[in-house]
């Protein structure tokens, strides 16, 4: 089954930057749909961007986090980044990645029942 690990969190001021990793290990084959949610305290987790390899389309958040965030994917090394500039304090939160099960396209991208395969998060601090 497939794995996925999270890293490049931390504490940045506003205005900073971060990238994010997810590395995928074990079965990846079709597996077509990786995406990052994020998850505040007291509130509930939102998908921010999910990149769909098999249709070679990308999907965020809202306005808030496009043009500020960049979900990418390196096919080679089984990681999707998320690249995050010009952060806000609204940023602050758990970020996750997940993944659905192999075969499983992209719809309803931004709903996290729909994933199945989870990391264990990364915290961001934007103050």
């Amino acid at each position: 089954h497939v794995q996925l690990v999270e890293s490049g969190g931390g504490s940045v001021q506003a205005g900073g930057t971060l990238r994010l990793s997810c590395s995928a290990s074990g079965d990846t084959y079709g597996t077509f749909c990786m995406g990052w949610f994020r998850q505040a305290p007291g509130k509930e987790r939102e998908g921010v961007a999910t990149i769909d390899s098999d249709q070679g389309a990308t999907f965020y958040l809202d306005d808030s986090v496009k043009g500020r965030f960049t979900i990418s994917q390196d096919n080679v090394n089984n990681t999707v980044y998320l690249q995050m500039n010009s952060l806000k304090p609204e940023d602050t939160a758990m970020y996750y990645c997940a993944a659905k099960l192999a075969g499983i396209p992209c719809w309803a991208w931004d709903q996290p029942q729909q994933y199945r395969i989870w990391g264990q998060g990364t915290q961001v601090t934007v103050s």
